[in-house]
């Protein structure tokens, strides 16, 4: 409760209530809390129609939309629909490409995006229960900016703001922003050593960014806001702090401009695929994704983050570790490859992904998600193929599937994101214990 309202997300507000109608309302949330518990925990990621290059020209998809507010409203809903945990939007700094690291000349393929944080705000007020992740590159973006636009949007969304720090070396990029130089790699050598050293330092300053985020979530304190009319004070000074946060890469005073957010610490996501990102998502992250090729190989990404949070000697919880998925999704194994390779004509090349590829039932990707949990991961991000058909498969095949195999829930429980992932509270490091 705060100022005599329920908080949207906290629970239901019991204190008018009957005892037998308090006794029923309780054991529905406790049963709808034991579901939660025993569901897979699943989030979807979103990218313009899809992961495909050719999924704007897919019959499903709105490519005249994809640029306004109603296409991305329909897929929060969508996916919100399906009970998912969670949803994440990419971003970058400059164009896709189809080349790597550089801008291409293709125009048959999307380029654009809107800002992601700006559409997960959008998409707040129009959800209740999803968790929205949208990526932002502090390469650059101050944090202090970061920080006040998470919070924010975990203020407007009720507790589900998360964040997916995604760093930026492309030369490209950096000049649009002017103020940093970006060494051309040598592509003729697979490990060109003087960008492998300018990336790892571009992780670093990422982790410095996101621990600039968390001091200035933590800079109020949790009832640092009195709202006291009648002696009219509105703040109590004393609960807000300076964070004086100085090191290689920035020099933060603090405090935040907006107040804590509902979560205390929103959602920290990073996706990783080696040993330096590995050691970024120990030192910063709550949740990271992972890319096996297979069931078999899951085992040796989770004991290589674990290597990592050792090396880095992470304090508190260990990571959350999610694994990525690419899907084509149709109730008929053929239909799914019927439409993969379609895509793939239009395209002009078979489709490949850092990620596992789906392709194939609804029936059959529930047993592949079974088998990849059983054998050790904590959940899973899909990337559907073409948002317009397979977030639709997701939600009305996979989901129902699930369902029906008692490994998923049925409803939402209240909820902050971060109870929703099965991470521990965010205690706030300035207040008196």
């Amino acid at each position: 409760m705060a100022g005599g309202r329920t908080c949207r997300g906290c629970g239901p507000d019991l204190s008018r209530l009957r005892g037998f109608e308090r006794a029923i309302i309780l054991r529905v949330v406790t049963e709808q809390t034991r579901a939660e518990d025993a569901s897979l925990r699943i989030g979807v990621a979103l990218d313009g129609a899809g992961f495909h290059p050719a999924a704007w020209r897919d019959p499903s998809a709105r490519p005249t939309e994809l640029f306004r507010a109603r296409y991305w409203i329909d897929v929060a809903r969508t996916a919100e629909r399906g009970l998912l945990d969670f949803l994440t939007i990419e971003d970058s700094f400059g164009l896709q490409s189809s080349r790597f690291g550089r801008p291409d000349t293709r125009t048959d393929q999307v380029r654009g995006r809107l800002d992601a944080v700006m559409m997960a705000s959008l998409m707040a007020p129009v959800t209740e229960h999803i968790g929205l992740i949208p990526t932002a590159v502090p390469t650059h973006t101050e944090p202090f900016h970061v920080a006040s636009a998470i919070s924010t949007l975990d203020h407007i969304s009720g507790g589900r703001a998360g964040w997916r720090p995604q760093i930026s070396w492309r030369p490209d990029e950096a000049a649009h922003v002017g103020l940093r130089e970006v060494p051309i790699s040598d592509r003729s050598r697979p490990e060109d050593p003087e960008r492998a050293a300018f990336t790892a330092e571009l992780f670093d300053e990422a982790a410095d960014a996101v621990e600039v985020a968390r001091r200035l979530w933590d800079s109020w304190e949790d009832d640092a806001i009195i709202r006291d009319a009648p002696t009219g004070r509105f703040i109590d000074r004393e609960k807000l702090h300076y964070i004086d946060f100085s090191g290689r890469f920035f020099d933060v005073k603090g405090p935040s401009i907006v107040p804590r957010p509902p979560q205390g610490q929103p959602v920290i996501a990073a996706l990783a695929h080696s040993q330096v990102p590995f050691r970024f998502a120990a030192r910063a992250a709550d949740v990271v994704f992972v890319t096996p090729a297979d069931t078999a190989d899951v085992a040796h990404w989770i004991a290589d983050v674990r290597d990592a949070e050792r090396l880095v000697e992470r304090a508190g919880a260990p990571l959350k570790i999610y694994g990525e998925m690419v899907v084509f999704v149709a109730e008929r194994e053929g239909e799914a490859l019927a439409d993969k390779e379609r895509l793939d004509q239009l395209d002009g090349w078979p489709y490949r992904s850092d990620a596992a590829i789906f392709v194939g039932t609804p029936s059959r990707l529930a047993d592949e998600l079974e088998a990849w949990q059983a054998a050790g991961l904590d959940g899973f991000r899909l990337r559907p193929a073409v948002i317009g058909h397979d977030l639709d498969a997701l939600v009305d095949g996979l989901v129902p599937e699930l369902q029906r195999r008692r490994v998923f829930r049925t409803a939402y429980a209240p909820a902050n994101l971060r109870q929703r992932l099965g991470l521990p509270p965010a205690l706030n490091r300035y207040a008196p214990a």
